[in-house]
């Protein structure tokens, strides 16, 4: 592994960020419902294998009913990491599932690669899809867009398949997004990644710089029209191993019911 192999895993490198998001019309059975929400993996980068077990360590000792991922399983590299990928990912053990979306840099190197990687942990990916969660009578619904830098995003597709009932949430790499998708009025919801939170923060002005999709919403919390929109700051680094006053996120949505 080289110098790679050398990157260990520090638990101080990693915030938990816990946000609290109410819904309107979720049902009380899912009242305290927990989604941990990681994204921006970029595997053979700054994140290392031994870097990823620790972080899906962190993730299991939240205990999530829900996992999601949001892109960028990998940067530069897929054949000498999809192994550790997988056996890495496997790890994580959520009550309900572990769903995950496709992010550009996954499409721009070989998204069928790690698409087996990602299937061979178990995890879900919903590309142009939907996943949905039964409590008793009560359902909550995960839906997913394929990436949107290289236009395999179909919303509508996802739309077709959206039961009429139920709250859902949305997985979409790409931040900016949210301008699309909350003018449906069908996700209470947006988690996305892509930006790394800018990987530099400045006080006042925040992040300097803003990528391709993710220049408005690049870091945090937001609303958009009726729908919360939460960007994740991501685990790994791409090109530029620097962070300031951005350290890297696993983020615990906890759902409370309006009712």
């Amino acid at each position: 592994m080289g110098q790679l192999g050398k990157l260990r895993f520090d638990p101080e490198d990693f915030e938990v960020t816990q946000i609290v998001v109410h819904i309107q019309h979720l049902d009380s059975i899912f009242d305290g419902y927990r989604i941990v929400h990681i994204s921006d993996i970029h595997l053979g980068q700054w994140l290392s294998p031994a870097r990823l077990d620790g972080v899906v360590g962190i993730v299991d000792e939240l205990k999530p009913d829900m996992v999601v991922i949001t892109g960028d399983f990998v940067s530069f590299a897929v054949d000498q990491f999809v192994n550790d990928l997988s056996r890495g990912l496997r790890g994580l053990t959520p009550n309900d599932a572990t769903l995950a979306v496709m992010g550009n840099h996954d499409h721009w190197l070989d998204v069928g690669k790690v698409r087996q990687s990602v299937e061979e942990a178990g995890v879900i990916e919903l590309r142009n899809d939907v996943y949905t969660v039964g409590r008793e009578n009560a359902r909550l619904h995960f839906a997913g867009v394929d990436d949107v830098t290289v236009r395999e995003d179909r919303l509508d597709q996802v739309l077709e398949k959206l039961p009429s009932d139920g709250p859902a949430i949305l997985l979409a790499h790409e931040p900016d997004f949210a301008d699309v998708s909350s003018v449906t009025g069908r996700f209470a919801l947006q988690l996305s990644g892509h930006s790394h939170g800018g990987q530099i923060v400045l006080p006042i002005v925040g992040p300097p710089f803003r990528g391709s999709h993710a220049k408005k919403y690049p870091l945090g919390r937001y609303q958009v029209g009726s729908m919360v929109l939460y960007t994740n700051r991501g685990l790994g680094a791409n090109t530029f191993w620097l962070r300031i006053n951005c350290a890297p996120e696993i983020t615990l949505v906890t759902l409370r019911s309006t009712k």
